[in-house]
């Protein structure tokens, strides 16, 4: 059958169901579509449970009186009634917005009022105290249900299954289904931002439904198990989550904190991530080594510095790197898949911000085949993403254009797109459309790129994150950035310097390579606080400071630096919901001290 809508495939996944069991070497699971944990145990549920699930939600849905084109706003983790609720009311023509339970109370206020959010589904008590001071100026919200039972004082998420089973009108929703045009709005997801208010993104099934098409096209068709913990408000993982359905993918939920205990239990086959996972696993991989004795740590180090010279394209490794790589694959390799859980994987996705091409080359080499991507919400969101294609899959870029996408760069380095995956335009908002939707329907992504001669998008930085030094000379602080978090001394790095006469940078180091560190030159090592006071480690920062300033011009070179051992989260406002760096509240909070690097 023909997927045009996004609730199509559900009936899509169903009707494969016999083609992908006879499938040799299949490893699907035909009894799990939707997985995960409850007390410790894995809580499943078949296809023809979610089907059930979805249609009972329509139903009580439009028991509660909403009608096509109402909106409905979910704030929870990722958990099987997500995807219950967002099909749901999806096929009765409701319009469901994916939250982020992180944002802050006014921006909750914000979107809840501006979407005309008329039933609010929530999960946990932490969010109760977030959302209920805001519930007397909701001027369109009706009711509160929840996903975890509270106590009676909110109507569970259950009791709005149980009240569509007691009024199901198949014909009804039938009816509503075969009018939804493939057009037509499916979702709208508020961008979070770094500055103002919330922007509504609208996507139609067309939007949505393409780019699982092109997607897919990318992926092992044998490949059925997911492993998901990104969140599913985010495009990028309810864009795969979506992609996973349509190769008939059991999906097993997880969170960040469980992510290598299940990994090691299921042996996921595909999974989404974003860099800052790639990194903190190869900090975990790289430190293990330090424990080993002298011969094995040798050999343990050279295969790490094999892996970061990896070259997916097989004529771009020379005959002697494969002998080498044969060797370092049996010895130290095989036990990272093993320690990892990633004895089956075949695609990795990375998306969210950039992946430093040696960790790229890195976790290719181990075997977790990387594929890059990039996009925004408002292109649905993939613009581009790397593919199994012969020359496609260059660390340090994020691969071809989807598809039916069409890129160019503009004269100020600019990339702009133009396809099936630009949205619709932003909710209620036309003048801000008109400002990133051109006449003739190029996107402007804000992003500064090149296509390289091979057809490979590179991006190279935010365009509005550059900035302009005293002396007149343009600086593009991201680009600096990305090659600085190669060391792996370095965490998180902010660049800043805008109308001064030269660049400096807030470092949040890595602390568990300054641990280890700290620890063979006999560093003192109270507390990550007091650490970075030490002499010796603001040396050795230093050290990787000048080691990297080397690959950029003068003015582009970080002259001074100071250490903070904050946590930057999107719960001290200092990271947006999709863990970028809000640059502005961070020079605003350390204000004091950058003025100190310029005097």
């Amino acid at each position: 059958m023909e997927v045009t809508r996004i609730f199509d495939l559900l009936d899509y996944y169903k009707s494969r169901l016999p083609e992908v069991q006879a499938m040799e070497n299949s490893n699907f699971n035909p009894q799990v579509a939707l997985a995960h944990k409850v007390d410790g145990k894995w809580v499943t549920y078949t296809i023809d449970e979610y089907i059930e699930y979805a249609n009972n939600v329509s139903y009580g849905l439009m028991a509660l009186g909403l009608q096509p084109g109402d909106k409905i706003g979910i704030v929870a983790g990722n958990r099987p009634e997500w995807n219950f609720l967002d099909m749901g009311a999806m096929q009765a023509g409701i319009i469901p917005i994916p939250i982020y339970p992180t944002i802050s109370q006014e921006d909750y206020a914000y979107i809840l009022n501006h979407a005309e959010v008329k039933i609010l589904f929530i999960e946990g008590k932490e969010l109760r105290k977030k959302i209920e001071p805001i519930l007397p100026d909701q001027k369109f919200l009706q009711e509160v249900f929840t996903f975890v039972d509270q106590k009676n004082e909110y109507r569970f998420f259950q009791n709005l299954v149980d009240l569509g089973k007691q009024n199901a009108q198949p014909e009804k929703l039938a009816e509503i289904k075969n009018a939804i045009k493939p057009e037509q709005l499916a979702t709208i997801i508020y961008t979070s931002g770094t500055t103002g208010n919330p922007k509504g993104v609208m996507l139609s099934h067309n939007n949505i439904v393409k780019q699982v098409l092109g997607v897919h096209d990318l992926m092992h068709d044998d490949s059925h198990t997911a492993l998901s913990f990104l969140p599913l408000c985010h495009a990028y993982e309810r864009m795969m989550v979506y992609t996973y359905h349509y190769n008939c993918c059991s999906i097993y939920y997880s969170n960040l904190a469980l992510i290598n205990d299940n990994m090691k239990e299921i042996k996921p086959t595909i999974m989404c991530v974003v860099p800052r996972l790639f990194e903190k696993i190869y900090d975990k991989l790289y430190s293990a080594g330090k424990k080993l004795s002298f011969p094995k740590k040798q050999l343990y180090y050279w295969a790490i510095d094999l892996a970061k010279k990896y070259k997916i394209d097989e004529k771009e490794r020379t005959w002697w790197y494969n002998v080498r790589y044969k060797i370092a694959d049996k010895l130290i390799y095989s036990q990272f898949r093993e320690a990892l859980g990633a004895q089956r994987i075949k695609e990795v996705v990375s998306g969210g911000s950039a992946l430093q091409a040696p960790l790229c080359a890195f976790f290719q080499a181990i075997g977790m085949y990387v594929f890059e991507g990039y996009g925004l919400s408002e292109t649905s969101p993939v613009i581009a993403v790397a593919s199994y294609e012969p020359f496609t899959h260059e660390p340090g870029t994020v691969g071809r254009p989807l598809p039916g996408v069409e890129v160019k760069i503009a004269d100020n380095d600019e990339l702009l797109c133009r396809g099936h995956n630009v949205m619709l335009g932003y909710y209620r908002d036309e003048e801000k459309t008109k400002e990133v939707i051109d006449s003739e329907g190029w996107f402007h992504t804000g992003d500064t790129a090149i296509i390289t001669d091979k057809g490979l998008v590179k991006i190279t930085g935010r365009l509005k994150s550059l900035f302009k030094t005293s002396f007149g000379k343009y600086v593009n602080p991201e680009l600096i950035e990305s090659k600085f978090l190669n060391s792996s001394f370095i965490g998180t790095i902010v660049v800043c310097g805008e109308n001064r006469q030269y660049p400096v940078a807030i470092i949040v180091p890595e602390f568990s390579v300054l641990k280890t560190w700290c620890s063979s030159h006999k560093v003192p090592y109270e507390s990550d606080k007091e650490v970075i006071k030490q002499p010796e480690v603001i040396a050795r920062i230093q050290k990787e400071v000048k080691k990297y300033n080397e690959f950029f011009a003068d003015y582009e070179q970080v002259k001074r630096f100071f250490l903070v051992a904050d946590e930057w989260t999107p719960q001290n406002g200092l990271l947006s919901p999709t863990l970028k760096v809000k640059r502005k509240a961070i020079m605003a909070k350390y204000a004091d001290e950058l003025e100190k690097l310029f005097n």
